[in-house]
């Protein structure tokens, strides 16, 4: 076994890989960017080498100053992580050179999965079901519009050398083939170097579910079963499961032989992930193998109880698989959710900045439910523009699907995240969607659910109840430590005034207190709007940002944040102002002025920190609706800003190379 290995990566999969090495007796080397210098992963390791400036590619992704950094800690081995070197032959034969073991697969199974265009190729002539499409090069936008038409339409236009959603575009119609091959190609290039696209045909109600295969130097292969990754926007995975609530013992059983079937023909060794385009009918088709460990690999951890990393680990040390497929035992369902940097409120835009809070759930088991959360940040890190948006992987396991989802309600809850925009309001919103509860899944999912984007979902009258109920609690405890504060009642009585008035947002709902005394624990009845009263309890104690506790026998876990003369409440993607008050208060704040925002109908503002790779009008010009204004690049993601309405052009503020911040007023109009 490896005395000493050097993690290739950065962020919560390093300190992922870190974790199963330390827990084999296997020293561990960081490698580390400017940007990185205090970061999580490089703590955790025993060594750290830095290895350059901020960008990746003068970094993460330059193979001689990974190998540099093992030849200067005496590493033995290298683990890629996903992403950067992961799947880049070249790298590992480099390695080979150097007498470095790659933990990962051989240079040609990496060769023969790693472009998309050969692998389908490949898995045709392995007999492994394909989408239609062209897998040749495609020359120009009028030799892609040719081959559109005569697979039919709509069709996936996608990057050759790509992965995690980038350069990919789906057209329905001759015009959107022409402007979607010109974005994907212009992505592929500045992701990976490589502007290569093909096309095929694009699946109607299709599911993304891909099989976990796993093989050693010995002839041995073997599946790990499903994960259904249909939850996805602009093709990135948000939350995925295994198993699938959408396939049968006779689909999985094939899908199974047919991906452990393309990994013995490439003769694959590790761990790796081929995934498949299944349709309603449960038709499967084979997509792209990923020749390395899958962001995703929690959850099949989870419900098989095989760590991944470290069978990883035990095949490039020339071990033998431990593990025959008749060992492989699905037990109860695990989910994940991918916690982002982003902005659900303005169409997932990526958000950077500092973690001013960042406190996660409590990890472990807690009766029939486990918390497990990979991440790669703490408290008072920095998210950058350099790397991938992603904060942590939050997972859940539980002995039945609906239970792991409620399970992953409530640590979405009770995560607590500040300092950045984040995407924890949608996730806990979709904890609660009745499509996804009840498994009626597509990768158009996010699309069809959500077709004018995110937006806060108002309460409904159980759920309005629930909320007054909790900011009354929250109030009665304030007032209670203001009191003993200012000593204004000495000794305190405890007793409570029994009529309130809530406002949620802009309704205003009266509640009674109709038994029950201040103290902690709180424990208390209340009645909401004239209803049966209902028992109030919880032990959380004013400061805290997480209040937890039952509301009618009903288990309720939100976040607070102090608002102006109240709290909002964040819960399973509800978000209000609550604000408890005595009858005659309430009386005067309905008559409070609003105040307005200010009017930027007349402005293009920048929707989150980015790039600006073009402006595409010029001043005085008149645009129509739906024309191009700009495009700004973020996180490797161009996107492209348009006009909502007719207009003309009066004054442009940026232009092309100009790094702009969130809001900051690219253009006027008239």
């Amino acid at each position: 076994m490896f005395k000493k290995i050097l993690i290739a990566n950065r962020g919560e999969i390093a300190c992922r890989v870190i974790k199963t090495a330390k827990s084999m007796g296997i020293a561990t080397v960081a490698v580390y960017s400017d940007a990185d210098r205090d970061a999580v992963h490089v703590e955790m390791a025993d060594e750290a080498v830095h290895i350059g400036p901020p960008p990746a590619a003068e970094s993460y992704l330059v193979a001689e100053k990974i190998i540099a950094a093992c030849r200067e800690a005496g590493a033995e081995a290298v683990h890629p992580g996903y992403g950067f070197l992961s799947e880049r032959a070249s790298f590992c034969e480099a390695l080979e050179a150097e007498g470095i073991v790659f933990i990962g697969p051989k240079p040609k199974a990496i060769r023969a999965m790693g472009d998309k265009i050969e692998s389908k190729k490949f898995a045709s002539d392995a007999r492994v079901n394909t989408v239609p499409g062209f897998l040749g090069i495609i020359e120009d936008a009028d030799q892609a519009e040719k081959i559109a038409d005569e697979i039919g339409y709509p069709v996936m236009i996608k990057a050759s050398a790509g992965g995690g959603g980038k350069g990919m575009r789906i057209a329905w119609t001759r015009d959107e083939v022409r402007d979607g091959f010109d974005r994907a190609r212009s992505e592929a290039r500045s992701s990976f170097g490589d502007d290569r696209v093909f096309i095929e045909k694009f699946v109607v109600e299709p599911r993304h579910i891909e099989i976990q295969v796993l093989a050693d130097g010995h002839g041995n292969c073997i599946h790990l079963g499903e994960r259904e990754c249909s939850i996805q926007r602009r093709n990135q995975k948000v939350v995925e499961e295994a198993p699938s609530p959408f396939l049968d013992a006779e689909t999985r059983a094939a899908m199974g032989a047919q991906a452990v079937a393309l990994a013995k023909a490439v003769d694959y060794q590790s761990a790796g992930t081929v995934e498949f385009i299944v349709d309603k009918d449960r038709n499967f088709y084979f997509l792209e193998m990923n020749t390395r460990l899958q962001v995703e690999h929690p959850v099949t951890e989870l419900v098989t109880g095989i760590d991944l990393v470290e069978q990883m680990i035990r095949v490039a040390a020339g071990e033998k698989l431990r593990i025959a497929q008749d060992d492989v035992k699905l037990s109860g369902w695990a989910i994940e959710s991918r916690l982002y940097a982003e902005d659900p409120y303005r169409n997932f835009l990526p958000s950077i900045g500092r973690l001013t809070r960042y406190r996660p759930p409590a990890e472990g088991r807690d009766g029939d439910v486990v918390v497990r959360n990979d991440t790669g940040v703490t408290e008072g890190a920095e998210i950058s523009m350099f790397y991938d948006p992603m904060i942590a992987k939050l997972c859940t396991w539980a002995p039945d699907r609906l239970s792991a989802i409620d399970a992953m309600s409530d640590a979405l809850d009770a995560f607590v995240v500040d300092g950045i925009e984040h995407n924890i309001p949608f996730l806990a919103a979709l904890m609660r969607h009745p499509r996804w509860r009840e498994g009626r899944l597509s990768t158009g999912f996010i699309a069809e659910e959500y077709p004018d984007g995110f937006a806060p979902v108002a309460p409904n009258d159980e759920e309005r109840a629930v909320l007054a109920a909790v900011a009354l609690a929250i109030e009665l405890l304030r007032r209670d430590r203001l009191d003993r504060l200012c000593d204004r009642l000495a000794p305190h009585s405890g007793a409570v005034k029994t009529d309130w008035m809530v406002r949620l947002d802009d309704d205003y709902l009266p509640v009674q207190v109709v038994e029950g005394m201040i103290s902690l624990p709180l424990e208390m009845d209340i009645s909401v709007d004239g209803a049966e009263p209902v028992t109030v309890s919880s032990d959380w104690r004013p400061g805290e940002f997480v209040w937890s506790g039952k509301v009618g026998g009903r288990r309720v876990v939100a976040q607070l944040r102090t608002a102006l003369n109240g709290t909002r409440i964040a819960w399973k993607g509800l978000s209000v102002y609550a604000r408890a008050m005595l009858p005659r208060i309430a009386e005067l704040d309905r008559l409070m002025p609003k105040k307005l925002p200010p009017d930027t109908s007349n402005m293009l503002l920048c929707p989150m920190p980015g790039l600006v790779v073009s402006i595409n009008v010029t001043e005085d010009q008149e645009v129509k609706a739906g024309e191009t204004l700009a495009v700004v690049e973020a996180m490797k993601m161009e996107n492209v800003l348009r006009a909502e309405r007719d207009l003309t052009v009066i004054k442009i503020n940026a232009h092309p190379g100009d790094s702009l911040s969130v809001d900051a007023v690219i253009m006027e109009f008239e």
